[in-house]
């Protein structure tokens, strides 16, 4: 696993700890992934609404990005659908891509499940192909466990 993970998942326990507003915390993990991970041009969360049934636009750091997103398109709505990690090469290759952002080419879709039901996405975008590595999906899924946790203490 790259060496920067443990370190920044211990950073952001420490962040995070004993904060009871959701949207400080995810707003902070954003802010924390997008100083931390190089050669990425966009970080941050979709929220499931129950009500609508898709998901919508939470806190990240970032240009303008689509603010809802149905269950099951895109590679977020697929990836929270499914409750499975997504790591895409090439964007441009994924049926359904939802183009927010046409600088985008590689994306990882991590989901985020609280007492088994759907929250919410992280979603993290780079401009390179290829940009994510199992690596890296070990150590984010690490950071998304983390957020899982805070959130059930919270809830």
């Amino acid at each position: 696993m790259s060496t920067i993970y443990p370190l920044m998942n211990k950073q952001l326990q420490s962040l995070i700890e004993g904060e009871t507003n959701i949207i400080s915390v995810l707003s902070n993990v954003s802010a924390l992934l997008n100083e931390k991970l190089d050669r990425i041009n966009w970080v941050g969360f979709y929220l499931y609404n129950t009500e609508c049934n898709e998901l919508q636009l939470g806190p990240f750091q970032g240009k303008v990005a689509c603010m809802h997103i149905p269950m099951n398109r895109g590679v977020c709505g697929t990836a929270a659908f499914h409750k499975k990690t997504l790591r895409i090469p090439n964007v441009h290759e994924f049926e359904g891509h939802i183009a927010c952002d046409s600088t985008s080419n590689s994306e990882i879709v991590i989901p985020i499940i609280v007492e088994d039901s759907i929250y919410g996405v992280l979603d993290i975008d780079a401009p390179i192909f290829a940009r994510f590595s199992e690596q890296d999906q070990a150590g984010l899924e690490d950071t998304v466990r983390i957020i899982e946790d805070h959130i059930s203490k919270i809830f």
